[in-house]
């Protein structure tokens, strides 16, 4: 397994459970760190835990063109090149048809793809030019799999998966690895504000879900995880 220890990652939406957890085992490891978050708040309790100086964050919403030009430029200004870029960043809304509206199909959509679209504009190419590198979404079990509820949601992640395996495509005489993550549900706080009926005591703790993307930054020298599903129990038949 490859070192973290020096090593330059990126975390957008490191504010929430995933992201932050991932930030802290990381730092732990020896990685130097550029946060990226919506909730300044928030964004500036992790760089706390995780000893990120605030020349190395960045409040920002990845769906904004122009804020995510601006995250690439603090970036680039701050750390000369790129090893790892981590996409934690995203929202969730579960409803009928019935009452999904355009606006939360549109908001899905512009944040989980458009936004996950933007990141990997500003930040690959970068990778691609120095042929190594890696880059690590989380499309979730509904990016593979889809639930009753889930139709804008799914269809932002479905969208995501094939996104970056076609980029993938565009890598292949490089070293650039890309993987993806399906977690299943995740005790977090996408479940706060969602009118569904579910067992957050089974499922998978956000600490423990870092600890997965945490492994993936570690891939063998030799090789790449294309993907990875880790999700409860009681979800092993998807």
């Amino acid at each position: 397994m490859e070192s973290l220890k020096g090593k330059n990652v990126l975390i957008a939406g490191a504010t929430g459970a995933i992201g932050s957890a991932t930030a802290r085992l990381l730092a732990a490891s020896g990685a130097n760190l550029f946060l990226a978050g919506r909730n300044t708040e928030k964004l500036e309790a992790v760089a706390l835990a995780c000893n990120v100086p605030a020349k190395a964050c960045f409040v920002l919403d990845i769906a904004e063109p122009d804020a995510v030009l601006a995250l690439k430029e603090k970036y680039f200004s701050s750390f000369g090149h790129i090893d790892i870029l981590i996409n934690a960043a995203g929202i969730g809304i579960i409803k009928p048809l019935e009452t999904l509206t355009e606006k939360d199909f549109l908001q899905s959509i512009h944040t989980n793809l458009y936004g996950a679209f933007l990141l990997a504009k500003a930040f690959i190419p970068a990778m691609k030019e120095a042929k190594k590198g890696l880059v690590i979404n989380i499309p979730g079990v509904l990016g593979k799999t889809p639930m009753a509820g889930a139709a804008a949601y799914s269809a932002s992640k479905y969208g995501l998966t094939g996104m970056m395996q076609s980029i993938r495509e565009e890598l292949k005489r490089t070293e650039v690895r890309i993987t993806n993550i399906f977690l299943g549900g995740v005790d977090s706080a996408f479940w706060d504000n969602i009118d569904l009926r579910v067992q957050r005591d089974k499922m998978i703790n956000a600490e423990e879900a870092a600890k997965a993307i945490w492994f993936l930054c570690q891939q063998p020298a030799s090789g790449v995880v294309s993907e990875m599903v880790l999700q409860p129990f009681n979800h092993q038949a998807i």
